[in-house]
């Protein structure tokens, strides 16, 4: 059962969509713990349906808006995303906003150690990922008309308001390390350095679908935290993603020979972006290590929340996944504690 009202579907589409008619076929995509997403069958083609899921939200949370604004603005750049069709903001449809978009095949690499490539394959997968990360920062937001995609001032500042107020709405345990990470993090913002950029805000490996046969990615997809911001928050996302542990659940490299599978290290991963776009070595890095475990545990500790309250695309997993929380803010602490930051 996908959940949707495909009848219902099936007549907006036919009014709104030229060319395409009914019935609709819906399939849900497992995996993925922000907006449900569907696969659409017709009898003229294939599309991807995403939406807010039901029930309660945060403020500004699942906002598949400007998930559609943001991909329909990247088009014909250097940043490869999915074709956007249509917004529907009517909840009266199917009970919630969403969009449609084109399908995208392609392969997605669920583990960053990419079993079952050669070395020089997965060196391969990484430089296009560093290269596509480079592309997005280097958005020329008044051309792509997203100057206004998000506000200005100090990103982190904001960041770290935002974040607190969702973790302390969504918190279900006492965690002291949250509050100490907060609190550190909170004492030692970097001053704004004036870079503001386009942010995906969830870049990682397998929000990337490359081609069947090549390290060529065809899409990033769930655009659904990008903002304007500063760029090293994505960057150090990536490398505290690597972090995790190297399980279905935390997607990490940690304990992995990197150099024997072909996969690069943290320092030339940021080295290569450094030199794409033709910035000077990043120094205080920490920080933007200890925020990115800090915002990690904060978006996990809203999905445990979701799938506890029965809200989540995956109940079992988002709970899974949840219990990520406390080592996202101890990981945070410890990068502050080693003197990383």
């Amino acid at each position: 059962m996908s959940g949707l009202d495909t009848a219902a579907l099936a007549t907006w589409l036919e009014d709104h969509m030229p060319g395409v008619t009914g019935p609709v076929e819906a399939e849900k995509f497992s995996g993925g713990q922000s907006n449900p997403t569907y696969r659409l069958s017709t009898p003229t083609g294939r599309f991807v349906l995403r939406r807010k899921p039901p029930g309660v939200l945060l403020k500004s949370a699942h906002a598949v808006e400007r998930e559609f604004r943001v991909q329909r603005a990247l088009a014909g750049t250097d940043v490869p995303v999915a074709k956007v069709h249509v917004l529907c903001e009517d909840e009266t449809v199917i009970g919630t906003p969403f969009y449609i978009m084109e399908e995208i095949t392609g392969r997605i690499f669920d583990a960053p150690a990419m079993p079952g490539l050669a070395p020089p394959e997965r060196g391969a997968i990484i430089d296009a990922m560093n290269r596509v990360l480079a592309a997005i920062h280097d958005v020329d937001l008044a051309a792509a008309g997203l100057d206004d995609y998000g506000p200005g001032g100090n990103y982190y500042a904001r960041q770290c308001d935002r974040w607190t107020a969702q973790y302390r709405a969504t918190a279900t345990d006492d965690l002291p390390e949250m509050e100490q990470l907060t609190h550190w993090l909170t004492s030692n913002l970097p001053e704004d350095d004036g870079q503001r950029c386009l942010v995906h805000g969830d870049y990682r490996l397998d929000n990337l679908i490359f081609a069947p046969d090549a390290p060529e990615i065809r899409a990033v997809i769930d655009w659904e935290l990008s903002t304007t911001g500063h760029p090293y928050a994505d960057l150090a996302a990536v490398l505290m993603q690597w972090a995790m542990p190297a399980t279905t659940e935390g997607r990490g490299l940690a304990g992995v020979d990197r150099a024997a599978l072909g996969l690069w290290s943290d320092e030339a991963f940021v080295a290569r972006y450094c030199e794409r776009r033709g910035i000077a070595p990043i120094a205080d890095f920490g920080f933007y290590l200890a925020f990115a475990h800090f915002r990690m545990a904060a978006i996990l500790q809203g999905v445990k929340k979701r799938a506890m309250d029965g809200n989540a695309a995956d109940p079992a997993r988002g709970l899974r996944l949840g219990e990520y929380v406390p080592e996202f803010a101890r990981a945070g602490l410890a990068v502050v504690e080693e003197g990383r930051a």
